[in-house]
């Protein structure tokens, strides 16, 4: 199960992964938190973009299906409203009823009763700034987290289905500075323009922490799936910017996973080296003859 804020977000944080595990015949369900209906579009290429809030929700709810069809993974909405990212300084106020002002509680039954539905072995998500500092991303974080903590604990959310305890839970680190700066010198040696460079020295200069990745995947074979499901969202995504840089050649070849920090875990497992799968120790196989 892979809990994201908006839709796009599953198309640009793990989409690789959920196509390779959808591909082997593992049930993989995307959750999404809101609609999008308070984002921009993003798209400079994008036409006739829709004039209100809802007509952007309708929109982007077709986006949705495009890309969870070309990953071939199932997806739900949770149906929390969109609360924008405020801006100026000082920041405005979030609006009324927007999903980050919902009470924790209250916005994590929901998901505490989708992850007692489906019963998911494996939870992923963002960690807790959210990977950036979008209110809904915060947010996400924190349903995620509890949902993954409370939905195993029958004297928890009592009415909202039989326990079920996942196994592991997963923090996106898609755009880890490693990554960066390993893509970033090898597009330089190839003699390609880097869209890294400026961000790599926003980042080293601000001095923000890198989280641990104690996981990374290899999915290289599914980047085209990746790809596609990011032009699905075409209010969001331009066919010729930003996530289509880096020649995917260059990609396969220096970086062909994408990786995670496991923040739970209720199996054993090693992350040093780091693990390849997101099922290192739940697999029956796996946990033969170990005691956790």
């Amino acid at each position: 199960m892979a809990v994201h804020a908006h839709p796009d977000d599953e198309s640009s944080k793990g989409a690789a992964t959920t196509a390779r595990y959808a591909a082997e015949g593992v049930e993989v369900l995307v959750v999404t938190c809101t609609g999008g209906e308070r984002g921009s579009v993003l798209n400079p290429r994008y036409v006739d973009a829709p004039e209100t809030p809802d007509a952007l929700g309708e929109v982007r709810r077709a986006e949705m299906a495009a890309a969870a069809a070309v990953l071939g993974v199932r997806q739900h909405w949770l149906g929390f409203v969109d609360s924008g990212l405020p801006e100026g300084d000082p920041l405005p106020p979030l609006p009324e009823g927007c999903f980050a002002l919902v009470p924790l509680e209250e916005a994590s039954a929901p998901l505490v009763e989708l992850v007692r539905s489906f019963r998911p072995h494996v939870m992923t998500t963002y960690d807790p700034s959210g990977g950036y500092p979008h209110p809904d991303h915060i947010m996400c974080h924190k349903i995620a987290f509890e949902a993954f903590h409370a939905a195993g604990d029958p004297e928890r959310y009592r009415g909202r289905g039989e326990p079920w305890q996942p196994l592991k839970l997963y923090y996106n680190h898609d755009f880890s500075l490693q990554r960066m700066r390993t893509v970033h010198e090898a597009l330089l040696e190839a003699g390609h323009t880097s869209p890294f460079g400026d961000w790599i020295e926003s980042r080293a200069l601000r001095e923000v922490p890198e989280r641990p990745v104690t996981t990374r995947v290899p999915c290289a074979e599914h980047f085209p799936a990746r790809d596609a499901a990011l032009r699905a969202h075409a209010t969001q995504i331009d066919p010729e910017g930003f996530f289509f840089a880096v020649p995917r050649d260059v990609e396969i070849q220096v970086w062909p996973v994408e990786e995670y920090e496991l923040a739970v875990s209720h199996v054993p497992t090693t992350t040093s080296p780091p693990e390849d799968d997101l099922f290192a120790g739940v697999h029956v196989e796996d946990r033969e003859g170990v005691s956790s």
